[in-house]
């Protein structure tokens, strides 16, 4: 584990998301409220906050960190559902991998309650998105630049929406 104890506690956050990737009929089942579980949503919410809230004990040489807060917002998106988690915490190392692990642990909640529905669900682009506070300073992901296409090419499939 790397020493942080010279390193002055700063404020930290971070910003992470992830995407379970679904059927149109399985995501209407989200909206239905038809899923035999419960309620996909609130229960993907709270196993986000609870696995930021554990991921020392996840990660190995992850330092525990005295979480401020960590909001998880879930909801369905074009594709399927979107996991946004923001981390923030006072202390002397960031706080990227609790708000991954929140993320990610979201996203596998949500295919569990989903699987009996649709096994071919995918966890896709389980990424960081910016980061503030620290020695480094902020950090943001750069917007995703769309494919061009071949002169005289018609691009195949469909657009992507402006967020997925």
């Amino acid at each position: 584990m790397v020493d942080v104890g010279g390193k002055a506690p700063t404020a930290r956050e971070a910003v992470a998301r992830a995407l379970v990737v679904m059927s149109r009929a399985t995501r209407d089942r989200i909206a239905a409220g038809e899923v035999e579980k419960g309620d996909v949503l609130a229960a993907a919410r709270l196993a986000g906050v609870m696995a930021a809230k554990r991921t020392p004990d996840l990660v190995p040489l992850c330092h525990p960190v005295a979480l401020a807060g960590v909001e998880v917002e879930v909801r369905t998106v074009a594709r399927g559902v979107e996991a946004v988690a923001t981390v923030r915490a006072l202390d002397r190392t960031g706080v990227e991998m609790e708000a991954l692990t929140a993320v990610a642990a979201a996203c596998l909640t949500v295919y569990d309650m989903l699987k009996r529905y649709e096994r071919g669900m995918r966890i896709e682009a389980v990424e960081l998105l910016e980061k503030r506070g620290g020695r480094t300073g902020p950090w943001r992901r750069a917007p995703a630049r769309r494919p061009v296409s071949a002169p005289g090419r018609r691009p195949r499939g469909r657009a992507t929406p402006a967020r997925w």
